[in-house]
């Protein structure tokens, strides 16, 4: 026969006063962690003691009781009510209700109540404060009560907004922490279900990448228009902008993308109506300019205002005490807050005494123009004084060449010679006048004079080098027209917009410094340009050849279609191998100069066979098995997110692998051949690849 169990036999519960009450030292918590004992002590003024005390009673050595009772189990409530009886919230004689316990251990009771607890879900604690607000409570209001940040309850409210569908797939532990809230950037319930649809088969999709595709139609705040207009100018105007509240105050997302073209082409155009009000002739003004715009283009140059006495005075007294400070500190400790509050002072003060306004010439100002852009930061890129060569002033007779003919005259055609102007008609009625030299002759003699300059020339390296350098100088900075005996030039390939924000780019950035400087530095007239280049030191002009040289690279690979596609072809893939020749001899390696594979970029514009390939070649075969089951637009954006930091580079950026000795050189670069199919509508993509075939062949 079956022995039944003993029944349970719960401990008794009483109200013991509080006076009665101590605290036993066999309680188990020690370390100090979660609420504060004034949060608690606080809570149960608030809203009384919620769960009993747990207390044995205090024994003689004899075994009877001396009627106190120790609290075991239940201490940071103690002591939450022992602060209230000193800050005289509460009676020293209030009856506490108290679990009465007699058998077990007491350490073990006082273990047990902490153990078995388990602690309240997010999700649950997420739809309380929902409920909460749901009864008439604001969220001030929860804050104070439970002792959070009100941004802490707006983050939990909007957690709890999240479409019910998903939180219960979070509260199945089928989703993380992290990955809710990136759901949570928008309220579009039907969008978020989508997207989770989209990405719940990965076995792990980042909180970034969820949050990328629930704004993918928007513009983020830190986009380069938002921070030209301003997110307040676009608010005004209607626009609405979705925040994260799991971000930083500077996230969130544009939701009207034409809304905001529209102000910045505004603000754009008031820009260049003020810019063009200083006096210039025209302003071309635009988002993000083509790379070369400035190209066969002469640059004028302005003159600097320079600083009065004064300004000068106080400039010297800002930078010598700037550098007091700097020496003072220069241990490296960190500056207490208020020298750090005076360099900023003196840095505020130093900059429109160093920044001086430029000022030009009002005929040349009334013949130049201005591009105005923007920078990748959103400030304004100005750059001033350009003149297009149909603007430049035509020159006068006595100016021209030797053999050239001048505009007619009323009395006939009028011939320069060493700057005096002659009448031929009147010439005739001279027969004893000096005439013109007839053409004939003049290109006879010169075509001599060519072949002896040729010949001295070989002859005299030095002279060679400088006749080089001034040539080129004249192609790359005075491009307008002006061109010297030796007619070597730079060719330089018209980019564009080839590629997003080439303008833009670090590499254009350094190479417009590098131009204006040798600009300023070089003289306007051709005839004082050979001079300047003798005085430069050698180091000096080998360095400005450099620049000159560089201009005329062209690593562009250009499709060509049509019947002379196959030679086309042939000379493109030519050129391709040399920049590889380039490549190797400079050391140029694309990842540390800079470039990363974006979606944008590179990712999303090819077949996903390559997307995969690429990360497989990066990661190897596990991390690219990840990604296979992915769309393509998902699939691309997270191998962006796994190329990260690798340095990985596609094909046509990296340097050419050498070959083996003795092995026979190939005609093309290996990048240059059939993809071997078109995927999600990559058309672009198929025609490169047809005219790689035909080179190939």
């Amino acid at each position: 026969m079956t022995k039944s169990l003993p029944k349970l036999v719960l401990s008794s519960s009483r109200d013991i006063p509080f006076s009665q009450l101590v605290l036993s030292q066999k309680n188990v918590r020690r370390v100090k962690a979660g609420l504060s004992i004034d949060d608690l002590a606080d809570d149960i003024y608030r809203r009384t003691l919620l769960q009993s005390l747990n207390v044995r009673a205090v024994v003689r050595d004899d075994g009877n009781e001396t009627g106190m009772f120790e609290v075991p189990a239940g201490g940071r409530r103690f002591r939450a009510l022992e602060l209230l009886v000193k800050s005289k919230r509460m009676a020293k004689d209030q009856p506490v209700p108290c679990v009465v316990r007699e058998a077990g251990i007491a350490e073990e009771d006082s273990l047990a109540e902490n153990v078995m607890r388990v602690a309240l879900h997010p999700l649950d604690q997420f739809r309380a404060f929902s409920a909460l607000i749901e009864t008439g409570l604001s969220e001030d209001d929860i804050a104070a009560r439970f002792f959070v940040s009100v941004s802490t309850v707006r983050q939990r409210l909007r957690l709890a907004s999240v479409s019910p569908s998903l939180l219960d797939v979070y509260g199945d532990d089928g989703m993380s922490l992290e990955q809710l809230m990136a759901f949570s950037v928008t309220d579009n319930h039907a969008r978020q279900e989508q997207v989770w649809e989209q990405v719940n088969q990965g076995q792990h999709v980042p909180a970034y990448h969820i949050r990328r595709l629930l704004t993918e139609d928007a513009i983020a705040a830190t986009d380069r228009r938002v921070r030209f207009i301003g997110i307040d100018a676009y608010t005004e105007a209607g626009g609405y902008v979705m925040r994260d509240l799991f971000s930083g105050d500077e996230d969130g997302w544009l939701q009207d993308p034409a809304l905001v073209e529209l102000l910045v082409n505004e603000k754009l155009s008031e820009v260049a109506q003020e810019i063009g009000a200083e006096g210039w002739k025209w302003v071309e003004a635009a988002i993000d300019l083509p790379f070369g715009c400035e190209r066969g283009k002469r640059r004028i140059s302005g003159t600097t205002i320079p600083l009065t006495d004064e300004e000068q005075a106080r400039l010297d007294t800002l930078v010598e005490e700037y550098d007091a400070i700097g020496e003072e500190y220069r241990d490296g400790c960190d500056l207490p807050d208020e020298v750090d509050a005076r360099l900023t002072e003196i840095d505020a003060e130093m900059t429109p005494l160093t920044c001086r306004p430029t000022i030009y010439e009002p005929d040349e100002q009334a013949r130049a123009g201005v591009f105005v852009s923007l920078a990748h930061d959103g400030r304004l890129r100005i750059d001033r004084g350009y003149v297009r060569p149909e603007d430049e002033l035509v020159a006068e007779d006595a100016d021209a060449p030797v053999g050239a003919e001048a505009p007619e005259q009323a009395s006939g055609p009028a011939i320069t010679v060493s700057g005096q102007v002659q009448n031929e008609q009147a010439a005739d009625d001279e027969d004893d006048a000096i005439r013109p030299l007839p053409d004939r002759l003049v290109s006879e003699l010169t075509a001599e004079r060519t072949l002896a300059l040729r010949d001295a020339l070989a002859n005299a390296p030095d002279a060679a080098f400088i006749a080089l350098l001034d040539a080129l100088c004249l192609s790359v900075f005075r491009s307008h027209g002006q061109s010297g005996c030796v007619q070597i030039g730079v060719t330089q390939s018209w980019l564009g917009n080839a590629a997003p924000n080439l303008r833009d780019s670090v590499w254009s950035t350094n190479i417009q410094t590098r131009h204006e400087q040798w600009a300023a530095r070089l003289p306007n007239e051709p005839q004082a340009l050979w001079a300047a280049l003798e005085g430069l030191a050698y180091e000096e002009q080998m360095t400005l050849l450099a620049h000159c040289v560089s201009l005329g690279v062209n690593a562009l690979f250009e499709p060509v279609k049509g019947y002379d596609g196959r030679i086309s072809a042939h000379g493109v893939a030519q050129r391709i191998m040399a920049a590889d020749a380039l490549a190797t001899v400079v050391g140029l390696n694309m990842a540390e100069a800079g470039w990363r594979p974006t979606a944008d970029n590179y990712l999303g514009r090819v077949t996903k066979p390559r997307i995969i390939e690429a990360v497989r070649e990066a990661k190897g075969d596990a991390t690219a098995v990840l990604i296979e089951h992915l769309k393509k637009g998902d699939m691309a954006r997270e191998a962006e997110r796994l190329l990260e930091g690798t340095g990985w580079l596609p094909e046509p950026l990296r340097l050419p692998v050498a070959e083996p000795a003795g092995e026979e050189i190939a005609d093309l670069p290996d990048f240059l051949a059939d993809d071997g199919g078109v995927e999600d509508g990559d058309a672009e993509q198929a025609e490169s690849d047809d005219a790689y075939a035909i080179a190939a062949e």
